[in-house]
């Protein structure tokens, strides 16, 4: 019996890559998105207003430019519960292996947020809850997750970021931190080896989406005093294999 092989879609596979043109800007003009996708400005031109007709995108009428609209937002909202739901297993299977606090976090402008947070009974009590926010550029998390988005993207969210000092570990200027990152990019994951709160070190790796954005990271949080080198590396390869796993799940189908 002859198997037949699914092919992607072209209108679609287009209709997807005027999205990512978003990804490092808020606003873009029809030619703007023609030359970033290679598409005639009349192909993409029909793209976009049937994006637009759905939600997915909208037009300020003030400047003429698309933006992403509200419906992905509504959309992003159910995404996120679906993260949860789908990342919980793995959260338990982390917390079991390695007796410390796990948490699944997704970004937020210039922070990240506590989906979720599995402590171990063995784990140090670490003062994050769920829905609270802490700034991406002291937190494993939030590193990688900023280390993974493209250069312009990583420009704007810095250009905001005001680098409170909340130790003597705390990365304390633009330099820095882009030198951090780009590390982060190259082995996969980040750390935050006292950063955020003194006696407290963790591991994180990101999660994407079905677009190939890093959206999210899982971590392991625990005391400095357990978190060894070698520890750290252990926990990284496991977090490195559960973040594929989940973005295998959330659509992303890329290699990082």
């Amino acid at each position: 019996m002859e198997v037949k092989v699914a092919k992607s879609i072209q209108s679609i596979d287009r209709a997807v890559q005027i999205l990512k043109c978003f990804e490092g800007t808020e606003e873009l003009g029809v030619t703007e998105i023609s030359k970033m996708t290679g598409l005639h400005k009349s192909t993409a031109f029909g793209l976009i207003y049937t994006l637009e007709a759905n939600g997915l995108l909208e037009k300020n009428e003030d400047t003429g430019k698309y933006r992403l609209g509200i419906e992905l937002f509504r959309m992003g909202s159910q995404v996120n519960f679906n993260l949860r739901r789908m990342a919980v297993p793995s959260l338990e299977r982390l917390v079991k292996q390695f007796q410390e606090t796990v948490n699944l976090v997704v970004r937020d402008g210039d922070s990240i947020v506590y989906l979720e947070k599995v402590e171990s009974t063995h784990s140090m009590r670490i003062s994050t809850t769920v829905g609270g926010h802490l700034p991406l550029y002291c937190t494993a998390a939030g590193k990688a997750i900023l280390a993974h988005l493209s250069r312009d993207k990583q420009n704007e969210l810095i250009d905001k970021m005001e680098f409170v000092q909340f130790t003597e570990q705390t990365v304390s200027n633009r330099e820095e931190l882009l030198q951090s990152l780009e590390e982060i990019s190259g082995r996969g994951y980040a750390e935050d080896l006292e950063e955020l709160q003194t006696g407290l070190t963790c591991v994180s790796a990101p999660i994407y989406n079905y677009l190939g954005t890093a959206f999210a990271a899982v971590s392991v949080s625990g005391p400095t005093s357990r978190m060894n080198e070698a520890l750290r590396r252990e926990i990284a390869s496991a977090l490195i294999e559960v973040a594929k796993e989940i973005s295998h799940k959330m659509g992303y189908r890329g290699e990082k």
